[in-house]
């Protein structure tokens, strides 16, 4: 039996080739960059303003828990926090106001409309709302006693460079503290995060997001410990994880 490329014609034939060659030569550069390149800034700042309209009422129960996990932890801190990804400003309320908050996310749409959740509630406490790129925060070192970032660590482009921001700018002894979906590490669940990666990345996140990953960058950073990882719902598919810096 003939390959299926020799069952064309020699225009088929040639765009046949032209396909396996570009998808060879995407899944080389992937390869060669690890996962840090496999989510664009473009794409996630896309993703998310696309996201803007609907996002309270897809995610707002959803991630419930976890967001209230990461405001107790922050509270119990207290000082001054940054809230990265902050997004529409779902969490913004729900802090004490004795906690003094600054919020930064990509996407545009998503923080006007927590500027005017801002307004609307009077948060006298929320000193700044700023579009920032996580990876680059216009923060100056040992700024915030806490960082918080709510599901945002599987959606930014290099994960590792992005965490390496979040320590810059806590101070010593500050806590940066995730929640965050980790992906299983095999079975059933495994299987369908590798086969949905495709997908969550045009919605704006990679699934398969591996613990390892963090375990590794915290040795190489050597500045930060764990200091927690609880199991989150649904079915501890997601963590809250604490990091302390030294």
């Amino acid at each position: 039996m003939q390959a299926p490329a020799a069952q064309c014609g020699p225009r088929r034939r040639t765009r046949w080739r032209r396909l396996r060659k570009r998808f060879a030569d995407r899944q080389k550069k992937r390869r060669g960059r690890g996962m840090a390149g496999d989510i664009d800034r473009e794409g996630v700042e896309k993703a998310y303003g696309r996201w803007a309209p609907i996002y309270d009422l897809v995610f707002g129960k959803v991630f419930d828990q976890g967001r209230q996990s990461t405001i107790a932890e922050a509270d119990r801190i207290g000082g001054r926090v940054l809230d990265v990804g902050v997004g529409t400003g779902l969490s913004l309320s729900e802090y004490k106001r004795t906690t003094k908050l600054c919020g930064v996310d990509i996407s545009e749409p998503m923080l006007r409309r927590a500027l005017k959740r801002v307004r609307t509630q009077g948060l006298s406490n929320v000193e700044a709302l700023a579009v920032m790129d996580a990876k680059n925060l216009a923060f100056p070192d040992a700024f915030f006693d806490a960082v918080v970032a709510q599901y945002v660590i599987t959606a930014v482009p290099d994960p590792e460079a992005t965490l390496d921001d979040f320590i810059r700018v806590l101070k010593p002894g500050g806590e940066l503290i995730l929640v965050n979906h980790i992906g299983a590490e095999s079975g059933p669940r495994r299987v369908f995060e590798l086969a949905f990666a495709p997908l969550a990345r045009r919605l704006g996140w990679r699934p398969e997001f591996p613990w390892e990953r963090l375990t590794n960058w915290a040795a190489k950073h050597g500045g930060v410990s764990l200091a927690e990882r609880r199991p989150m719902p649904p079915m501890g598919h997601f963590s809250l994880i604490r990091f302390r810096k030294s």
